[in-house]
């Protein structure tokens, strides 16, 4: 299996929450760092990644956020318009396929189609010969992906619709799509976890169902916001001491807040080591960042501490 960020395609996922975006946008930048020409793709407009590097987001269109590292947000309307232009001939059919009723009930009513067109520009994106006229390659795309359920969902989609449509060119598409989902050494998946109970839980899940239903392992775990443990054992016992009997209001405050913090550094250890135990994949380590909102500067500690790890 090819090492993480040589693959052409990356898809972030875990459950909601847990700071995919924030690991999809660390690892862009230091996929970019490393010379890499990279695109971080955001799914349903969220633009979270795009918005730390300027204010308005970028939308639907390949946009350069510094040097190397380029982002977009799909709009499935966009999407859905670009499809069209690609598979109908002549433009004006296109577009009256657009402006028909019949034809938006259709595509609205046909599970599955958004998320086939999604992981469609997902892949056109990730190809060293792009469809889009005069668009440049990329070395690596990294989407932020759903969250787990709907991520499974969007990667089983290209092989659902190979099973639907038979022949023509949806199926064509569905074919390429799936076997490069599939392909090892073009595509990985990260899966986020936060080290507690339930998006431990899910995680190992995730990892279970990609490997037994669509054949697809995980590369690699992501434990997200691992709290410092600032206290040994002795020191934790002293301040738990401390705590109800020292006579100043405002020591004792402090003295709680750090207990407190210790005991969730504690059962963030279980369950990093019960994530350990139970997964596949290697799992690496992300510290929490004790700030009211993640920013640029952020995103770059992160991708130093990922750069240390992968």
């Amino acid at each position: 299996m090819a090492p993480l960020l040589d693959k052409r395609l990356i898809l972030v996922t875990g459950k909601g929450g847990v700071g995919k975006s924030s690991v999809a946008a660390a690892l862009g930048l230091l996929a970019a760092r490393r010379g890499k020409r990279t695109i971080v793709c955001e799914v349903a407009q969220q633009e979270r990644i795009s918005s730390a590097f300027r204010r308005e987001g970028v939308g639907h269109s390949e946009t350069e956020l510094r040097e190397r590292l380029f982002a977009i947000s799909l709009d499935p309307e966009l999407t859905m318009k670009e499809y069209l232009r690609r598979q109908v001939r002549p433009a004006l059919l296109h577009e009256l396929l657009l402006d028909s009723r019949l034809f938006q009930y259709l595509a609205a009513a046909t599970p599955g189609l958004r998320e086939l067109l999604a992981m469609g520009k997902v892949w056109e994106l990730a190809q060293l010969e792009r469809r889009t006229a005069g668009a440049a390659p990329y070395d690596l795309v990294i989407v932020d992906a759903p969250a787990s359920g709907h991520s499974v969902g969007m990667l089983q989609t290209p092989s659902t619709f190979r099973e639907v449509a038979r022949v023509g060119p949806i199926r064509r598409q569905a074919d390429k799509i799936d076997a490069f989902v599939r392909d090892p050494e073009q595509t990985g998946v990260v899966a986020v976890a936060l080290p507690e109970e339930m998006p431990v839980s899910e995680t190992l899940e995730l990892e279970a169902t990609l490997r037994d239903e669509l054949g697809v392992a995980v590369d690699v775990v992501v434990a997200n916001g691992l709290y410092p443990e600032r206290f040994s054992t002795a020191e934790a016992e002293r301040i738990e001491q401390a705590n109800g009997s020292h006579p100043v209001a405002a020591v004792r405050a402090a003295l709680g807040a750090a207990a407190a913090e210790h005991h969730r550094a504690r059962g963030q250890r279980a369950q990093l080591r019960r994530l350990r135990r139970g997964a596949r994949a290697p799992v690496v380590t992300l510290p929490y960042l004790f700030e009211p909102e993640l920013r640029l500067d952020s995103f770059e500690r992160l991708a130093a501490e990922l750069g240390r790890k992968l």
